[in-house]
């Protein structure tokens, strides 16, 4: 098996209400998947791995700011061009749904189960 570079699409803002602590465990769920991905022999990425710290470069100060968004899901866009599928993981995201959108249209595999990746 060939390892595939899979962007983890799920929630990151989404159903925070800008709440620090909720985007910490989105981010911490994000990862946790990464790890699974990558326990099953591929290397994960998500794009607030990115886009983050790209953002505070440019002066963001706050989740959602002008700056951060338009970091965000550019970043995310940009590096679905590299990537060989996408995993979308649980949970309400218009951003991880956008890539989604983004994937099909480039040809990418979306699995939507930790089983689906090829192992």
């Amino acid at each position: 098996m060939t390892p595939q570079l899979i962007l983890i699409a799920g929630p990151y803002r989404s159903g925070t209400d800008g709440d620090p602590d909720k985007i910490a465990r989105n981010l911490q769920a994000l990862e946790r998947a990464a790890l699974s991905v990558y326990q099953r022999g591929h290397v994960p990425v998500i794009g607030e791995w990115l886009a983050l710290p790209l953002a505070r470069e440019a002066g963001s100060t706050t989740p959602g700011d002008a700056i951060s968004e338009a970091f965000l899901y550019p970043v995310a866009h940009r590096l679905l061009r590299c990537c060989d599928a996408v995993w979308r993981i649980a949970g309400a995201s218009k951003g991880a749904d956008e890539d989604v959108r983004v994937a099909t249209e480039l040809g990418l595999p979306v699995y939507r189960a930790l089983e689906e990746l090829p192992a």
